[in-house]
């Protein structure tokens, strides 16, 4: 069965008839490698082809379909450049569907041709030539083959560039469905795409879905594309896996839930919904989450993305804050104890919007990410906030990151909060963040948070990540005599990676205590390493702005960020005093998996910490060398 993105379901509302016959026959016809986009904008003019299908051993085929009869066309108005139709509209002329797709599928062509990973190499019979075969056709839904010809419509559309309707009926034949189609090849020669070469061309044709390396998951996508031929192609590039893009595309009106691992995608699909309704709504789009470190980048990204005029992100009690402001209700009092003032502010909040000072459905749509550090309460405050006739709301949860509940408040129906999801809830649990070696480790220290349950749909599972397979070096455990020594061990490192090339914005040093990273601030000064110290609310708003510089920030804001190379310091006072080994635990698991490609970590002491990451450590070295 074929691939088809974005997925039949989700599509069927804006295709015709005729589409919606054909995609079927497509998902019925084609065999599992084959992968089909419907009305997806490609390249980079944002062409809308129908149909996009590509095969590795086939090459790509564009496709037009037209639900076009005979007694719809006017007679002796149809040419090689276009057609009249009858409308209700009256007479329209339509371009010639045959044209059109042949422009479609040369322009893809070209774009693709410029890549040389996707030409063929010097030497070659064909040096310099696309690699692949390539052609284009006309669908005609309701013309059947002996019409096409008793209708003179053989000497506008080339007839083996068309498909007629008793060619695609339900009963036909897939090999001969198959042959119709790459019949509409101009030449056909054998070709073998491997995976990296069908990723640079999902690349090259689907720019949204490019993910910037340089940024991480936060560039969340490339800038806008170029449309003259001076792109710079990059040797390593990255798409959306698959899933990811099928999931984004596919995703849908109403309320949404995404349960998934740490380094999944979530922040990344949820990048792509906001850049995507930003186009579609009226209302402004409001994105939430608890870290006001993600929300300051997370803002920043929509900024280079000029949709922050349209796109609202928030810490969430900053939200309230501005409500309450916005709309001249009393601000709590400071008493100088936060927790107690975020509180305030919430019940501020929700007593403002029920009383009718703040009014409610401000936003098309509603954003949660992080939605494991969410209070039930919360929820039900935003989702009195939706207007009604968009509807969107999409919530990214992950329950092994919930670093700020307690286990009782963790168990709840998304029901009853007013999130209607049930039948829209997705669970992904492929991590594609870190490598194998990385994942590995973590999943072992914190195998007892991470055991699968999933009690019902409506609730909240705890999921168990699965690596996409990447590979790297296994973590290292490094333990030093002194805190001094451990302070000079961290430095070491990170001039060791900025050595060997890696932007400094690309290491984080992810501490418990601010007490673990005071030597260490003096350890890079002293070897002149600029640093960013997230030490509060406005150096945390601040972090990813400025020159490159290594980033010191604490479990607690690290999560959702991510960063190719990730020291933690101070594993031997872990777990800390007065704190449950489960929470400081599941704190440890989420900074272990900020780390993209690299993971360090030191100790001065030992602890049971020391001895579960030490134990992890060797497990995976040692199933590693078998």
């Amino acid at each position: 069965m074929a691939t088809l993105v974005p997925a039949r379901y989700s599509s069927l509302p804006r295709m015709t008839n005729g589409e919606k016959r054909f995609s079927e026959r497509l998902e019925q016809k084609l065999e599992d490698d084959y992968l089909c986009w419907y009305d997806v904008a490609v390249g980079p003019k944002q062409l809308h082809p129908d149909f996009v299908v590509v095969h590795p051993q086939r090459g790509f085929l564009v496709l037009e379909v037209k639900d076009w009869k005979l007694e719809t066309m006017v007679p002796d108005k149809a040419d090689r450049h276009s057609f009249q139709i009858y409308t209700d509209r009256g007479i329209v002329t339509e371009k010639n569907p045959q044209l059109q797709a042949r422009v479609y599928a040369l322009e893809v062509a070209v774009t693709l041709e410029r890549d040389p990973a996707l030409r063929n190499p010097p030497g070659h019979r064909y040096a310099g030539k696309l690699v692949m075969p390539y052609g284009w056709g006309t669908v005609l839904t309701n013309i059947t083959r002996a019409q096409f010809r008793a209708s003179g419509l053989d000497q506008v559309l080339e007839p083996s560039r068309v498909l007629c309707k008793d060619e695609m009926l339900e009963t036909a034949d897939p090999a001969d469905f198959q042959r119709r189609l790459w019949e509409m090849f101009a030449h056909v020669f054998p070709c073998k795409l491997t995976l990296p070469q069908l990723d640079r061309i999902r690349w090259h044709l689907f720019p949204e879905i490019r993910v910037n390396t340089a940024a991480n998951q936060f560039g969340l996508f490339d800038d806008k594309p170029a449309a003259d031929t001076t792109l710079k192609i990059p040797d390593l590039i990255r798409v959306m896996d698959l899933n990811q893009e099928m999931l984004a595309r596919s995703m849908g009106d109403g309320h949404r839930v995404i349960h998934g691992v740490a380094g999944s995608g979530k922040t990344m699909i949820l990048g792509y919904r906001c850049l995507h309704l930003a186009r579609q709504l009226a209302k402004p789009i409001l994105v939430l989450c608890f870290n006001v470190t993600l929300g300051a980048r997370l803002r920043q990204t929509m900024e280079q993305h000029n949709v922050i005029d349209q796109v609202v992100v928030r810490h969430f009690h900053d939200w309230c804050k501005e409500m309450l402001g916005a709309f001249n209700v009393d601000k709590p009092a400071w008493s100088g104890d936060v927790d107690a003032y975020s509180k305030a502010l919430v019940e501020r909040t929700i007593g403002a919007v029920d009383r009718g000072q703040i009014p409610r459905a401000q936003y098309g749509a509603i954003m949660i990410d992080e939605g494991h550090d969410f209070e039930p309460e919360w929820f039900k405050l935003l989702v009195q906030m939706l207007d009604p006739t968009s509807n969107s709301m999409l919530v990214l949860y992950d329950d092994a990151q919930a670093i700020y509940k307690k286990a009782e408040r963790r168990k709840f129906s998304f029901a009853s909060v007013g999130i209607q999801a049930r039948g829209r809830t997705t669970i992904l649990k492929i991590n594609y963040r870190n490598t194998l070696e990385v994942l590995s480790v973590a999943r072992a220290f914190a195998s007892e948070l991470l055991s699968e349950h999933q009690d019902d749909e409506d609730g909240v599972p705890t999921l168990a990540p699965e690596s996409a397979g990447r590979r790297g070096s296994v973590p290292e455990l490094i333990q030093a005599p002194t805190p001094q020594a451990e302070a000079t061990i961290v430095a070491e490192r990170v001039q060791d990676a900025s050595n060997q090339g890696r932007s400094l914005s690309d290491i984080a040093i992810i501490y418990r205590r601010e007490h673990h990273v005071s030597g260490i601030e003096a350890a890079l000064r002293q070897r002149g390493i600029h640093y960013r110290f997230a030490n509060d609310q406005a150096s945390k708003r601040e972090l990813f702005s400025g020159e490159p510089a290594v980033k010191l920030v604490s479990m607690h804001s690290s999560k959702g960020l991510e960063f190719h190379t990730v020291v933690i310091p101070g594993i031997g006072h872990l777990p800390a005093a007065r704190e449950s080994e489960e929470a400081e635990a599941r704190l440890l698991y989420v900074a272990m998996t900020r780390a993209t490609d690299r993971l360090i970590m030191t100790s001065s002491k030992e602890s049971s910490f020391t001895r579960r990451v030490a134990s992890a450590v060797t497990a995976v070295q040692l199933s590693m060398a078998y």
